[in-house]
């Protein structure tokens, strides 16, 4: 049963009274989360969801967040996980183009909810907690009017059934969704299992946000596979993450460079109890040598891995005995997976040349949500290009050099300078305009924007800034902005990033 949808059933015959979710005071068995799952499932079948329909999540990270992931696996709906970072016209458009008819909010994210319901229209609203508002039903009390025994699902519902859209975004200014089966996330969950040990005895720390597959994948699902414990982070707090490292007994915690940045610099660091955690990992943008050093100074073994939305999200990881001697590589392929690093061809190169990283495997993405140009272009020769640049060692361990798109990480993130640059480009004053990533101590990298202005036209950085705020992201939002009378290009007229970069 290589899906997802039987594994709460399973964990409630196997491990019944095993911890399986903490979130805040809420403890709760396998037992008691695969009853309130089938409520769930129970009452998203009462309102007319059927198998493929999708429904999408708006929500800080909760009990209820994991919930709606396993009932959309026994119901056979598709999960589109929304980023509460974005402004309510990016949401819009992700729902409108998931062609989502049912919406869960959490009343904390009310005001931004009713933008995205200012937008379109939807057939079921859902807020969660205990009271109805503003037209949407209160979660708690559809859960409580529903039995609690399995339910009998009506359609098809396999391993190969999608599961998850999981947005990012799109290098032409617009995100894209990239399709996860149920069977992605099985073996996700079985490849880092395989490479991890781990074990019902885990206990995850769930920091990262469940809008990223980071937070789904790295390592929720896997927990609830093998019969561990996920403790919930509403959102990342540093004082607070390393607290309920100490409180909860944590032995497994996954981060992003920017979260290990911050956790360092905290005046408790050293006394954390982080050193006792068993496998510390980072992920979701480069790891700079100097972050794993200076962790390893303080008795912490910093290891790196590398995912995307796409592969659901596991690659690579690099084996905790190589992460001080070998830091800046992403290690060895997850064993369910196939990768080489590839000229233009797809032919595969000797080791230590450097090509496109290229794979293929049971945890790729099943396409794009309504983009056969963009899938056929991803799934080219029936392998799944990451548009990374990387090498191979002699030993197989794969690092990557550079990005072949434009595509800047920022604290995590994915910034794609396109959509940015359209954004800008709304400007009457600007006649050109080309952001990049630059280097950042805090967030890894953040945005700068080089802008020329039409002639006689007339505005400063704040003006850019001010225009961006409310249409985009604020981590999409450039720091800096610099003014020049021209863009360098080339004799097709594209523009020169790379002079950019170094200018």
């Amino acid at each position: 049963m290589p899906g997802i949808r039987y594994w709460l059933t399973k964990r409630e015959m196997l491990s019944p009274h095993k911890e399986a979710v903490v979130d805040g005071t809420r403890r709760l068995s396998y037992l008691q989360l695969n009853r309130r799952v089938n409520q769930l499932t129970r009452a998203l079948a009462g309102l007319g969801l059927a198998p493929g329909e999708r429904i999408g999540l708006l929500a800080y990270n909760c009990l209820e967040y994991v919930e709606v992931i396993m009932a959309a696996a026994k119901l056979g709906l598709i999960l589109v996980p929304l980023n509460w970072r974005l402004a309510p016209a990016e949401l819009a458009f992700i729902l409108g183009d998931s062609q989502t008819g049912a919406l869960i909010y959490d009343p904390e994210l009310a005001e931004l909810a009713g933008g995205i319901k200012a937008e379109m229209d939807f057939e079921h609203l859902l807020v969660l907690g205990d009271r109805a508002q503003d037209g949407a039903l209160a979660y708690d009390e559809l859960l409580a009017a529903q039995a609690d025994n399995e339910p009998n699902v009506v359609g098809d519902v396999g391993p190969d059934s999608p599961h998850i859209i999981m947005y990012t975004a799109g290098t032409t200014g617009r995100p894209k969704g990239a399709v996860l089966s149920q069977q992605a996330s099985f073996y996700n969950a079985l490849n880092l299992q395989l490479a991890m040990d781990f074990t019902s005895a885990d206990r995850d720390l769930l920091a990262l946000p469940m809008f990223h597959i980071g937070g789904i994948g790295l390592f929720t699902l896997p927990m609830l596979y093998v019969g561990g414990t996920v403790v919930i982070q509403k959102s990342f707090e540093p004082a607070q993450t390393l607290q309920l490292i100490k409180d909860e007994d944590i032995t497994l915690f996954f981060g992003v460079p920017a979260i290990f940045l911050m956790l360092a610099q905290q005046p408790g660091f050293a006394a954390s109890g982080l050193d006792r955690v068993r496998l510390v990992m980072s992920g979701g943008a480069p790891l700079p040598v100097s972050l794993v050093e200076s962790y390893s100074e303080a008795g912490i073994t910093l290891q790196q891995g590398f995912g995307m939305s796409e592969a659901a999200p596991s690659i690579a990881t690099l084996d905790r005995e190589l992460a001080l001697a070998k830091a800046g590589s992403i290690g060895k392929p997850v064993f369910h997976l196939e990768v080489k690093i590839a000229d233009e061809q797809g032919q595969e190169l000797p080791r230590g040349e450097v090509g496109e990283l290229i794979m293929r495997g049971p945890n790729i993405m099943a396409g794009y949500w309504n983009r056969p140009r963009a899938t056929a272009e991803a799934m080219s020769g029936g392998w799944f290009h990451s548009g990374d640049l990387a090498r191979m060692d002699a030993d197989g361990d794969l690092y990557i050099v550079d990005r072949k798109k434009d595509m800047f990480i920022s604290g995590g993130e994915n910034v794609y300078p396109a959509e940015v640059e359209n954004a800008i480009f709304e400007l009457p004053q600007v006649a050109e305009a080309a952001v990049i990533g630059v280097p950042d101590a805090k967030w890894g990298e953040v945005g700068r924007a080089v802008v020329v202005l039409k002639e006689g036209q007339e505005a400063g950085t704040e003006v850019i800034i001010a225009h961006l705020k409310g249409r985009l992201a604020k981590y999409k939002i450039p720091k800096q902005v610099v003014f020049t009378d021209a863009l360098p290009r080339n004799a097709a007229g594209k523009v020169l990033k790379n002079v950019l970069r170094e200018q």
